[in-house]
């Protein structure tokens, strides 16, 4: 199973079917067609850091929260910064970032109990990692970029459930999203040097190039957490997308050299 593509007039996103199917959330994973921005952000920039103006921004994120039936006075906006930060948010929470000042900083998962309270991270090649447990009606989003993948932050956050909600991960239903993929993640000796460190079977991750490179794989180092920590197999959705492949319809930090928008997750209890 992978992600399905949705789309309403320009606009194309994509969703988890197992999530669907549960009936408890809605969500999205957003392209950068279908919005309102220009240049290099054209045209569904959703990243607040950019520079784009706010007006461009707030209504790209209002066009996206329609098609989810999400408003935008429920979205909580992560800080992130390539760390293994994951904070509990609320309905108290709602609007930071987008419609008022946040005190969220350093933060690169979010996980929440509360029903309209929309979890929002970015991405342009990083992993986008969703979570359901439908058991306890809890959810979570983590932004894996290699340096999350190597600090376990899809574990991590997942274990944050565990502790907070009580959270079974064999129960658990897993997205994870358009993102660099191993046909386009070349590396060099750091990244390896963290693989090896931090993982069993560390060769099962990565292939050498002849010119002294890597191809490192992502996907597989973020679904192995989850595997590793219960969930079931099935229960895991990869997208399949490579966003540098795809960077007419992804941003792409390595496909645009790093002059291009950002893309988001959006993830809310019913």
């Amino acid at each position: 199973m992978t992600f399905r593509k949705n789309m309403k007039g320009n606009l194309v996103y994509y969703t988890i079917p197992a999530f669907e199917d549960a009936g408890l959330v809605t969500h999205g994973f957003s392209s950068r067609l279908g919005g309102v921005s220009t240049g290099p952000l054209n045209s569904l920039n959703l990243g607040i850091k950019k520079k784009d103006t706010k007006e461009n921004i707030l209504k790209n994120f209002e066009i996206f929260g329609e098609a989810l039936d999400i408003s935008v006075e429920n979205m909580v906006l992560s800080d992130q910064v390539h760390d293994d930060v994951i904070l509990e948010v609320s309905k108290k929470d709602r609007g930071k970032g987008l419609l008022r000042e946040s005190d969220l900083s350093n933060v690169d998962a979010l996980v929440t109990q509360e029903k309209d309270v929309a979890l929002v991270t970015f991405y342009a090649d990083c992993v986008p990692l969703f979570l359901l447990d439908p058991v306890n009606k809890a959810i979570g989003l983590a932004h894996a970029g290699w340096k999350g993948t190597m600090m376990k932050i899809g574990q991590k956050t997942l274990q944050k459930m565990i502790d907070l909600y009580g959270t079974n991960p064999q129960d658990c239903f897993i997205g994870i999203g358009p993102s660099i993929g191993l046909c386009c993640f070349e590396v060099g000796d750091e990244v390896i040097e963290h693989i090896k460190g931090n993982f069993d079977h560390p060769d099962r991750y990565y292939t050498a190039q002849s010119n002294g490179k890597y191809i490192a794989d992502l996907w597989k180092l973020n679904r192995d957490q989850f595997l590793h920590s219960g969930v079931p197999e099935g229960n895991i959705t990869d997208s399949g997308l490579c966003t540098k492949c795809n960077k007419d319809i992804f941003f792409s930090h390595r496909g645009d050299k790093g002059n291009t928008g950002s893309l988001a997750a959006i993830l809310q209890l019913l």
